[in-house]
């Protein structure tokens, strides 16, 4: 499998990725490739299995959400470094550290123990 580390911005929407911590698959994952599916996010979705990586966004919103989201901050290498339940119309405070912000319904990094301090990865 190819493992790619949370910085580096492929040209394409990978094709059947996956957020793995330590080996293990947490989540089917989506990453937007383009300024406007990337804006777009988890907007006008009624709910969302699995999760959302946002390259190169330190804060983000819920205005116009249906649902609550679970958020993670993460650092160029894919530790977390932040996590946080956002609700409905909200905005996040900007973390200058992070350098993408995981998105899934909220409930979601319980179900899959997802804590500060862990190493996440994208495999394909």
């Amino acid at each position: 499998m190819k493992r790619d580390p949370i910085d580096d911005a492929p040209t394409e929407e990978p094709s059947g990725a996956w957020l793995v911590r330590d080996d293990k698959v947490l989540a089917s994952l989506e990453i937007p490739s383009s300024r406007s599916a990337k804006a777009r996010g988890l907007l006008s979705r009624d709910d969302f299995d699995g999760a959302i990586l946002l390259r190169g966004a330190r804060s983000v919103h819920t205005f116009g959400m249906k649902f609550d989201l679970d958020i993670a901050l993460l650092d160029k290498d894919g530790l977390v470094i932040k996590t946080l339940r956002l609700n409905r119309n909200r905005v996040s405070a900007p973390i200058l550290r992070a350098r993408a912000v995981l998105e899934a319904e909220a409930g979601a990094f319980a179900e899959w123990g997802l804590r500060i301090g862990d190493k996440l990865e994208i495999r394909e």
